[in-house]
């Protein structure tokens, strides 16, 4: 009786893989990824890579999907969200700073995914996803149109620092913000 390749139970395989990618694009960029350096990374069979993913694109992905999760599970948990009275403008720029200071790198390597999605519709979906759940968590404090302009303005803040490689400015997000919070005149509040 012929007993044919025996398969190695790796229930855990293609989040290895997911991570694995995330490590590829945080060393080499989106340029650097393929089904094989990500197989490399992950230390996994080439075709465990096309098994679960069948094209780049669907790697990238579960790969932006993973990484969008953390910002907005963090904007979701703040506190200032549950009390009408916090201040809003100012726990947003907090939150932006740990973000962008607690680790350049990380925040570079989610930027890299989620722009990635100007050259890569199937990515599209996926960092509408991260937008909607962001505003959809401010909107908790204010009306919908508010909360996606404050996640435009930090989205916008976001780009500025890592572009530009300037420090990140606590206090001046903490004004834009509040411009954007602050009622127009003549418009009830």
């Amino acid at each position: 009786m012929a007993v044919g390749p025996v398969r190695r139970y790796d229930p855990d395989r293609r989040q290895r893989i997911i991570d694995a990618a995330i490590r590829v694009v945080g060393a080499k960029g989106i340029a650097g990824l393929s089904h094989r350096t990500v197989a490399a990374e992950a230390d996994v069979p080439l075709g465990s890579t096309t098994y679960h993913f069948a094209t780049l694109d669907d790697l990238l992905v579960a790969a932006l999907r993973q990484a969008n999760e953390g910002f907005a599970e963090t904007v979701a948990a703040s506190p200032a969200l549950a009390d009408p009275q916090a201040d809003l403008a100012g726990a947003l720029a907090a939150l932006l700073g740990e973000f962008l200071g607690a680790d350049r790198g990380r925040a570079e390597l989610e930027y890299d995914l989620y722009l990635a999605a100007l050259r890569r519709p199937a990515l599209r979906p996926v960092a509408a996803e991260w937008c909607e759940s962001v505003a959809a968590a401010l909107a908790e404090r204010t009306d919908p149109v508010t909360a996606r302009a404050l996640v435009a303005v930090m989205d916008g803040i976001s780009l500025q620092v890592l572009l530009t490689d300037t420090p990140y400015d606590e206090a001046y997000a903490h004004e834009v913000l509040g411009r954007v919070l602050a009622p127009a005149p003549g418009r009830p509040v």
